[in-house]
């Protein structure tokens, strides 16, 4: 399974977003993105991730991230969790997992002592180029804003 490494070019790509609508990645040019992938809307553990981000937002986008969700849930389940829990950053639909797949995010992981295929919880930081700043596998989903917001410098 191929993973990002700082320096490549990130794959674009164009999902479907909890508000109905689309997202292209090469759209956001211009200034740093976070893309982070995450297993399931609704969890506690992608939960907490989300409320995390969603905490922190003003604050990424004030150094000039912007953020980006990406899970294999359909919109209708995104809609719910993004108004649930008062998600202000986009969640894009990526069923099919060929994002998952090109960025690095879908693969056999450890679960609970057991080897199984799904989403490897990531974190992806572009460039405003498009470009691979920092790339992080198999996060924490507690406590991994603060120390990505420290891997960027951002206090």
């Amino acid at each position: 399974m191929p993973r990002l490494a700082v320096g490549d070019t990130a794959p674009d790509f164009t999902l479907p977003t909890a508000d109905g609508g689309t997202l292209t990645l090469s759209d956001l040019r211009g200034r740093g993105v976070v893309v982070y992938f995450y297993p399931a809307a609704g969890t506690p553990g992608c939960t907490k991730q989300a409320c995390d981000f969603r905490d922190n937002l003003a604050s990424l986008q004030a150094h000039g991230y912007a953020v980006v969700g990406v899970s294999p849930d359909g919109p209708e389940k995104l809609a719910a969790f993004a108004e649930e829990e008062a998600l202000t950053f986009p969640l894009v639909s990526d069923p099919d997992k060929q994002v998952l797949d090109a960025w690095g995010a879908w693969g056999e992981k450890s679960l609970y002592g057991k080897t199984v295929t799904g989403v490897i919880r990531s974190t992806v930081v572009l460039d405003p180029e498009g470009a691979v700043r920092l790339a992080q596998y198999n996060v924490k989903a507690t406590g991994h804003v603060a120390k990505l917001r420290r891997d960027l410098g951002i206090d």
